[in-house]
């Protein structure tokens, strides 16, 4: 049970349609009952919330949307809080500050709300010196970074990163440089200098030429192909038929803008089935899933906190100003994490 200080109600954003974007059907609700956790899950007050592309996408997606996504529903899925009723048998208390995902259901993630039932194992606690603002942004695009990269890579390693400037990517270029790779990234010319400062090494703008024979000639001047790929983007799927091209024999071709498409679907199939002898792809293709561990989410806010990784804000909304926040997530030119202050706490 809530302590005495808890309100009765809070407020809480939900769509009950996402025909033509989500954006256009979500509702501030602002008298919604708590919710009442299950053994294993947290009451907690929910102080910040980082939106992603999962938060839209399969909601958005013809079938998987209409069929699969209940409605109504509340979007995100990374967040950050304060414990208000800890979990039986948890030993975190109230007033405990933690971070994660609010829910283990991939379609729906519930976090943008003021209050939130978060199951244990999705979360951990936020390490001093981390805010909790920064920390509400953080779960799914650097656990998608470290997962995109370090069981591939090692020192040494040659990695293209397609999309270095958004939440993901400016997670993987620091992760990556961590593991001592040489690192290339695809952006605008207008953030090439962010991405520099985060440490690429080399940036190509895709907005001047085909990426894809900018990608052949910076292994032709280096003299050695690309040893790994992460396509954070997913605009061209000719950088994977064509990865033959830029990258070693045993490079792998990690796919973390994958989304339930139309276009995307086709892409996948056709990649697995299409023979490399008759213009299929020749390189290992990994349609990337995100696993959230507390491990990882530990390992990953200690280096925020020891200032081996940087996060990038693109801009911080208010609670009242949701719509504004995945208005800007899907121009595609956020740079680094879309977060939304749900407690209006700030830094």
């Amino acid at each position: 049970m809530a302590d005495v200080s808890t309100p009765l109600k809070m407020r809480i954003w939900k769509f009950a349609s996402a025909q033509g974007g989500i954006e256009k059907h979500l509702k501030l609700h602002t008298s919604q009952p708590l919710p009442k956790p299950k053994p294993n899950q947290h009451l907690v007050q929910v102080l910040a919330v980082g939106l992603n592309p999962v938060d839209y996408k399969p909601a958005e997606a013809p079938l998987i949307g209409r069929l699969v996504v209940m409605k109504p529903i509340t979007p995100g899925f990374d967040f950050s809080g304060r414990i208000v009723t800890p979990a039986d048998g948890s030993s975190l208390e109230p007033g405990h500050l933690i971070f994660g995902q609010a829910s283990t259901n991939p379609l729906a993630g519930g976090a943008l709300a003021e209050y939130i039932a978060a199951p244990t194992e999705t979360v951990c606690s936020i390490p001093p010196g981390l805010s909790p603002l920064i920390a509400g942004g953080a779960p799914v695009a650097a656990i998608t970074a470290y997962g995109s990269l370090m069981p591939h890579i090692r020192a040494g390693s040659r990695v293209f990163l397609n999309g270095g400037s958004g939440g993901v990517g400016t997670y993987g270029i620091q992760i990556a440089k961590a593991a001592g790779a040489h690192v290339t990234v695809s952006c605008s010319a207008r953030n090439a200098d962010l991405c520099r400062s985060l440490g690429a090494d080399d940036v190509l703008d895709y907005t001047t030429r085909p990426l894809l024979d900018q990608l052949k000639d910076a292994a032709t001047k280096a003299g050695r192909p690309f040893d790994h790929v992460v396509d954070n983007v997913f605009n061209d799927p000719a950088l994977y038929y064509q990865a033959h091209t830029y990258t070693t024999p045993s490079a792998k071709f990690i796919e973390v803008a994958s989304g339930p498409n139309w276009a995307f679907i086709r892409f996948a199939i056709g990649a697995q089935i299409w023979p490399g002898f008759l213009g299929g792809g020749r390189r290992k293709l990994i349609i990337f899933i995100s696993e959230n561990k507390r491990e990882t989410l530990e390992l990953l806010a200690s280096w925020i906190v020891e200032g081996k990784i940087k996060p990038v804000t693109d801009q911080v909304f208010p609670m009242e100003d949701a719509v504004g926040a995945f208005k800007r997530l899907k121009t595609g030119r956020a740079v680094g994490k879309v977060i939304i202050d749900v407690a209006g706490k700030g830094q």
